[in-house]
């Protein structure tokens, strides 16, 4: 069984649990699970954690990531993209850049955000785009997200806006496309999306299902777009420990560290001499005014 990350170039129309079924199935390996849903429309970076590696998914789902796309304006779907229903067009001859600029700047900060009605979002168990579907109103649940960067990429042609985005995970990015269009009283709706980054993680280390199937069958053990789980890096700081720690930690026993940053609460990767993932931790008690304290394990790997 493979512990660690692959990450795919994902190709547009499937969906990413598609993704995840066609790599256990080309793998033959049922443990893997992603760090964030892509739309079956959208294409690129998409993290799979393998085998024990899906423990870190919490902490590497809720990574910044990095989109460039497409917005048209003059058109309104009913998904806020374009594979939806148009419900609306109006004309964009008076469109002005640089009122898209200000209206663009003005949604970079932290904001709260619908989901759309065509969404995988659940109310009491039943997702909204089988509520939309039925044509049934679907609620208003929002929520907080964080846009670093959004900003055009190129000129306006032809009513199609080319972008780049930064934002926390969870952004709707079908939302703020909608959104920017309403403000401008035109409507807009996504026309591409590509998601370029995941954290630390870049598209271009990424390669796509055919050529994961290719090095499958070459039976060299994987190569491209691969991240061995004791290489994965953590959003947090790494500590090493000795033989004596090492061996406490693999029995879920709590740890004293002399030169220890962070506050209680805080997460630690923990690592042998090796450098081998043994642990991810918490700061479980401050001793004193120093740096000394204790960590308690969480997630123990033998």
């Amino acid at each position: 069984m493979l512990d660690g990350l692959f990450l795919i170039d994902k190709e547009p129309a499937c969906t990413s649990h598609d993704v995840v079924q066609q790599v256990r199935k080309i793998l033959g390996q049922r443990k893997i699970g992603h760090c964030g849903t892509l739309d079956p429309g959208a294409t690129g970076l998409l993290v799979l954690t393998l085998g024990r590696a899906t423990r870190l998914t919490r902490f590497l789902i809720r990574a910044p990531k990095i989109y460039d796309g497409e917005i048209r304006f003059g058109v309104t779907t009913d998904t806020y993209d374009r594979h939806g229903e148009i419900t609306a067009e109006s004309p964009i001859d008076d469109l002005d850049s640089d009122a898209i600029t200000r209206l663009m700047a003005d949604l970079i900060g932290t904001l709260d955000q619908a989901a759309p009605p065509f969404s995988a979002k659940k109310f009491k168990g039943v997702k909204y785009y089988e509520m939309a579907r039925r044509g049934e109103e679907v609620p208003e649940a929002k929520k907080q997200i964080t846009v670093y960067e959004f900003a055009a990429t190129g000129p306006l042609q032809e009513g199609v806006l080319p972008f780049r985005l930064e934002c926390s995970s969870g952004t709707y990015v079908r939302s703020l496309a909608h959104d920017l269009g309403q403000s401008l009283n035109c409507g807009a709706h996504l026309a591409e999306l590509r998601r370029i980054k995941v954290g630390p993680f870049d598209v271009d280390q990424a390669i796509s299902l055919e050529q994961l199937s290719l090095q499958a069958e070459a039976e060299n053990g994987p190569q491209g777009g691969w991240i061995p789980i004791d290489q994965v890096p953590l959003p947090f700081p790494e500590l090493a420990t000795d033989s004596q720690q090492s061996k406490r930690i693999t029995h879920g026993q709590s740890v004293l560290f002399r030169d220890l940053e962070g506050e209680e609460g805080d997460w630690v990767k923990l690592v042998d001499r090796r450098g081998q993932l043994i642990g991810v931790g918490t700061v479980a008690e401050r001793i004193g005014s120093g740096k000394v304290g204790l960590v308690q394990p969480k997630i123990v790997f033998s």
